[in-house]
């Protein structure tokens, strides 16, 4: 089996990444990521000498460089990552995530049928759905919850959710798509709540909280993700969509002041910040679907797997001050200026 994970130099791709390679050895994995802002090959360093994986730097907007790929290495699944994700970033720029977010995975499902492919499948988000009213906790994201999007960010995802409906009712595209929540754990960019907050806490600089920080979100520890989607596309139905949520609700409030509790930092650190133009209010995914018909539940508890993310980052101090410094981007031309 040999599997293309776009994106995979990213948070969630390189957690993918790695467990895969670990639960089917046999299987060879293609890293296809363009190294934007949020890719760092560095975090693949643990297996860039594997047998089984190689890395190729490319656009999945780059009809040319992708088809070249898949013509090389035919691929048995496509499982795609690659995406423009930062919701600020989609406030200040929104081209730019319609041009990956959609043409881009115009051009992988384009390439999967000229050339032939058992899976294609889309990892999307739960921001497609919109929010949830805060007075209301009795209420869930289903797969059947409409489409609401609030960002530029989440109507590009949900635009490539449809995109992939169309092309397996049209063309007959084996495919299918998970909505996760939010994920944590290792490897995720410090610009993003939990790393951001771990990093500065660390520095003794405050700690930015948008609004209130009532905002409420469901938390999935990676890991837990990445073996959800690792059932879904060995065994999940064709043309379906699945919820996968943590059943972890938390306020960004609680979060920061977790963080402060594990790491010895006082509360006087969080500073209230003007809140984020159209920012949702509540996410909580309802994953009874994936459980039923995969047998997956979330393994990980939120207060074990943020102690175990904290530790993470004390461990690796190296792979995030090299980011916030501006380094990491450096780490490809050391590994393959030579090459």
């Amino acid at each position: 089996m040999t599997i293309i994970v776009t994106g995979g130099a990213g948070f969630i791709g390189s957690n993918f990444v790695f467990h895969m390679l670990k639960a089917h050895p046999e299987y060879r994995i293609i890293c296809l990521d363009k190294l934007t802002y949020a890719g760092n090959l560095s975090t693949l360093e643990p297996v860039l000498e594997q047998d089984k994986f190689r890395f190729v730097r490319a656009d999945i907007c780059d009809r040319e460089a992708v088809e070249k790929l898949f013509e090389e290495e035919k691929p048995d699944m496509v499982v795609n990552f690659a995406a423009e994700s930062h919701v600020d970033r989609s406030i200040e720029n929104p081209g730019i995530f319609l041009e990956t977010n959609i043409m881009g995975t115009a051009v992988l499902m384009d390439a999967c049928r000229k050339y032939g492919i058992q899976r294609y499948h889309q990892v999307s988000t739960d921001e497609v759905y919109g929010d949830l009213p805060l007075d209301r906790p009795d209420l869930f994201f289903t797969e059947e919850t409409p489409l609401h999007t609030s960002s530029p960010y989440s109507s590009s995802k949900a635009g490539a959710d449809l995109l992939v409906m169309a092309y397996h009712r049209t063309y007959g595209l084996p495919v299918t798509i998970s909505r996760c929540s939010n994920n944590y754990g290792p490897y995720h960019f410090p610009e993003k709540l939990i790393p951001l907050m771990i990093a500065n806490a660390l520095a003794d600089k405050p700690l930015p909280v948008y609004g209130e920080g009532l905002n409420v979100r469901d938390w999935l520890y990676v890991e837990d993700h990445c073996k959800a989607i690792d059932l879904i596309i060995h065994k999940g139905r064709v043309g379906e969509v699945y919820n996968v949520g943590g059943h972890n609700e938390k306020q960004n409030i609680e979060i920061v002041k977790i963080i402060c509790r594990e790491l010895g930092k006082p509360e006087s650190l969080i500073t209230h910040v003007g809140d984020r133009k159209g920012h949702d209010m509540r996410y909580a995914i309802d994953p009874t679907k994936i459980h039923n018909e995969l047998g997956w539940l979330p393994e990980t508890k939120f207060e074990d797997g943020i102690k175990k993310t904290i530790r993470w980052y004390l461990d690796n101090k190296k792979w995030w001050q090299d980011i916030v410094n501006g380094e990491y981007q450096q780490y490809y031309d050391k590994m393959y200026g030579n090459r």
